[in-house]
């Protein structure tokens, strides 16, 4: 029987819990923590801390977090990526499908991928982190890749990644920059803060510098596409984990001495997260908006995710052609 889709695109994100409970959170954190590629330590090292320490003592926590940024249709990065991959569908020629996966959670990527080559000849995978390190990028494209080659399907795998400084991933920033300035109540941002998330510096070192030398593409794609002045922006690290030495600077960190050094309005974006999670609606909108005003800044507002953006669609539709 000839399958019903030539090609089918596959979406990828991180994943999220199924729901704000302690144990939904626990079982999400055991599959994200526990893999190798993303806690690189020794797992005869890691795997009692994990299970003794970490997922007793931090589900509980994380869980009220996820209930502060919960809605009612569930939790947003699950909502977003879900919106997204209908909207890019509808972008598709009708002899292509478009479907979501997550690295950690439901459908999963080995799930999406075989229902995928049920129904199609050929399976484009993207994963929706453009700066490359093995906690994110790196661990979804091999899995992709695992999964393939289990099925007898690798050579009609393609896996599609989207580059830091893609125009339309780029051009969606910037169009979301421009619509948090109009949030400020007197004049504009004086300051551009662009947080991505840290990765341990000895991974980085590791990988040779890959990372961060994307982080800091997207980020001189960015002030060129705003037409920013670079030294009124700056580039910084958030969702440090773990006693390692991470790459810095802190976003944290920076956000004080932003106020500090005289910033009254400051504009905020994380061009890291194409969705919106706890790491930019908690850990920056809340958690690192009282940082900036506690230090003596008057106004911070926040870049929304690039998620369903026209300009963001119509790259992920060329990737998928």
């Amino acid at each position: 029987m000839a399958a019903a889709f030539e090609l089918e695109h596959v979406i990828a994100n991180l994943g999220t819990p199924t729901e704000p409970t302690e144990q939904a959170v626990r079982e999400f954190l055991r599959g994200f923590l526990g893999d190798p590629m993303v806690v690189e330590w020794p797992r005869w090292f890691w795997k009692p801390i994990l299970h003794g320490i970490v997922l007793r003592r931090r589900p509980a926590r994380v869980a009220r977090l996820y209930r502060n940024i919960w809605s009612e249709q569930g939790a947003p990065l699950r909502v977003q990526t879900e919106s997204m991959v209908a909207e890019l569908a509808a972008q598709l020629p009708t002899t292509a499908k478009a479907s979501s996966a997550y690295r950690y959670g439901l459908p999963s990527i080995e799930n999406s991928i075989q229902q995928a080559f049920s129904r199609s000849k050929l399976v484009v995978f993207t994963n929706l982190f453009p700066q490359r390190t093995a906690a994110s990028s790196g661990t979804a494209d091999w899995e992709a890749r695992r999964v393939a080659a289990a099925l007898g399907r690798g050579k009609d795998l393609t896996v599609a990644p989207l580059s830091p400084t893609d125009g339309g991933y780029v051009q969606a920033l910037a169009n979301r920059a421009r619509t948090a300035q109009e949030l400020f109540a007197q004049g504009s941002a004086e300051h551009l803060l662009v947080s991505f998330h840290s990765i341990p510096e000895s991974v980085n070192r590791r990988e040779r510098g890959v990372y961060t030398a994307d982080c800091k593409a997207t980020y001189d794609a960015l002030i060129q596409s705003l037409d920013w002045d670079p030294d009124q922006a700056s580039l910084a690290y958030q969702s440090v984990f773990g006693p390692a030495k991470w790459v810095g600077p802190a976003t944290y960190d920076r956000l004080a001495e932003l106020a500090k050094d005289g910033v009254s309005r400051l504009l905020v974006t994380t061009p890291g997260f194409l969705c919106d999670g706890l790491e930019t609606l908690e850990e920056i909108a809340v958690e690192g908006r009282r940082t900036f005003l506690d230090a003596g800044g008057q106004e911070m507002h926040c870049a929304n995710a690039v998620s369903g953006h026209p300009d963001l669609l119509k790259s992920l539709a060329a990737l998928g052609r």
